[in-house]
């Protein structure tokens, strides 16, 4: 085993104020063909940014000569990319690995590979070490723009390695992509986490905050819509952040949205924003701008002071409902959706009956609810627990009774309208159904035909459930 380098959660903790690197990627021309007659397959665990970093990835692979196969036992790379947010989706991955090794046994020349946020924590390094011994490669979120050398080394050396470093940032612009859809595009703005909420291993696994330059962004934004593409969602831990490393320039993520706002890109999403840095501009060109989606997607978290203090996320339960109310107040018919934790180790009843109360107030039309995870090295790992697991379902469980009536709220009033949609596919549960997105993120099913697929056309909804729309196109794009 060649292991170069480990990752420390000391020197992933560490922020200073050195201007941020960008450096423009390019491949190595000495590697070439790596993948001829072999297969690959990735697997991808997590949130938006580990999809938009399997992109990444994948075109790598691409490059090298291997053609994608969607059955582990053809395979003879498989890249596993990977989440740390929470326990269940590390059990998830190690639970894989173990699978995995009675494969290798088979196909002992078979490329195991680990790379994202779980590749940047210690313990998981650790303990690949000593259990998963048949993994080649582990790979952290550094060191994409370096994945090709990794895997020419232990192709042509026959030799396993950990390359995994804990640093603040580099931007790496130029990273070929192989986007998973013609029509939809992932579009990294920024990256990086200066947040530090007490129960988040993100800030130590992607590092400092760190902005794209505006005219990066612009033209890989130009690029897509020449292409066709008819969405794209911008991406970034803190997108509302966006901006603010800039130095002796007052470029905000609101002027960001507006210049993107003046191409000819249909739709625009974004994801994530935190509450603390949600402007009043911002609001505004969300309002103002048609191309700018009405679905905002704003993490609480808890709605209970004393343990948002705890969480250190920067704002009170006040501050939050004011912005939702400035929100509605200039955006009437925007869908607000929320992440909540519960069972937080500080976590009272009377705390978690804020929370309700705040769910309540703010009228979310959706909310992605988890029981709090203890990360290690993480503040809140330490923290002296008040709450039972039981007390823990049990409130996750009255949570979400109450987020599905949001749901279906948000979903009645769009009853008898007519939408539009984006069509992205067939339906996953019906036979000759399509399913696509509205404007506000809503999930519609839609009997229409392959020629809409990666076209907005208008529906007329007919039928509403709590998690999903039916409807009938208005008309057929031609």
């Amino acid at each position: 085993m060649d292991i170069r380098n480990k990752p420390d959660l000391k020197q992933a903790r560490r922020r200073s104020k050195q201007p941020i690197i960008t450096k423009e990627y390019q491949s190595n021309p000495t590697i070439q063909n790596l993948g001829v007659g072999k297969k690959f397959l990735i697997q991808t665990h997590g949130c938006q940014a580990n999809e938009a970093d399997s992109e990444i990835l994948k075109a790598m692979i691409l490059e090298q000569g291997f053609t994608q196969t969607d059955k582990v036992e053809d395979a003879d790379l498989i890249l596993i990319n990977t989440c740390a947010v929470r326990e269940t989706a590390e059990n998830k991955v190690f639970g894989e690995l173990g699978r995995l090794k009675s494969l290798k046994k088979i196909n002992p020349d078979m490329i195991l590979v680990v790379a994202g946020c779980m590749s940047q924590e210690e313990a998981t390094v650790e303990r690949i070490l000593t259990k998963y011994k048949h993994v080649d490669i582990v790979l952290g979120t550094h060191n994409i723009p370096e994945f090709t050398n990794y895997l020419n080394y232990v192709m042509v050396e026959k030799k396993k390695m950990i390359e995994v470093v804990s640093e603040e940032g580099t931007i790496f612009e130029h990273l070929p992509k192989a986007r998973d859809s013609r029509f939809k595009a992932w579009v990294n703005i920024m990256y990086g986490c200066d947040e530090f909420c007490t129960y988040c291993i993100v800030p130590y696994t992607r590092g400092k905050e760190r902005s794209r330059r505006k005219e990066y962004i612009i033209k890989e934004v130009k690029t897509l819509v020449e292409m066709g593409y008819q969405e794209i969602t911008l991406l970034g831990q803190n997108v509302n952040s966006y901006g603010l490393d800039f130095e002796g320039e007052d470029y905000s993520f609101a002027d960001l949205l507006r210049d993107l706002s003046d191409l000819k890109i249909p739709r625009i999403r974004f994801t994530t924003s935190h509450p603390k840095d949600f402007s009043d501009d911002l609001i505004d060109v969300i309002a103002l701008r048609e191309n700018v989606m009405p679905h905002i997607h704003l993490p609480v978290q808890s709605g209970s002071n004393p343990v948002l203090k705890k969480m250190n996320r920067k704002y009170t339960k006040e501050q939050y409902l004011d912005l939702v109310d400035r929100i509605y107040k200039k955006i009437p018919d925007a869908s607000i959706t929320t992440d909540i934790i519960v069972g937080f180790p500080t976590e009272t009843e009377a705390d978690f009956q804020e929370t309700m109360d705040l769910v309540r107030q703010a009228k979310f039309e959706g909310a992605y609810t988890f029981v709090y995870s203890p990360r290690k090295g993480t503040p809140a790992a330490k923290y002296e627990t008040t709450v039972t697991n039981q007390e823990a379902k049990g409130r996750l469980y009255r949570l979400n009774e109450l987020v599905n009536e949001g749901y279906l709220q948000g979903n009645i009033r769009f009853k008898d309208k007519i939408v539009k949609v984006l069509v992205e596919g067939l339906s996953k549960t019906k036979d000759n159904v399509f399913s696509g997105y509205t404007e506000h993120n809503k999930l519609v099913n839609v009997k229409c035909t392959e020629a809409s697929v990666g076209k907005i056309i208008p529906v007329k909804i007919t039928k509403v459930k709590t998690w999903s729309l039916d409807g009938e196109p208005v008309e057929e794009n031609k």
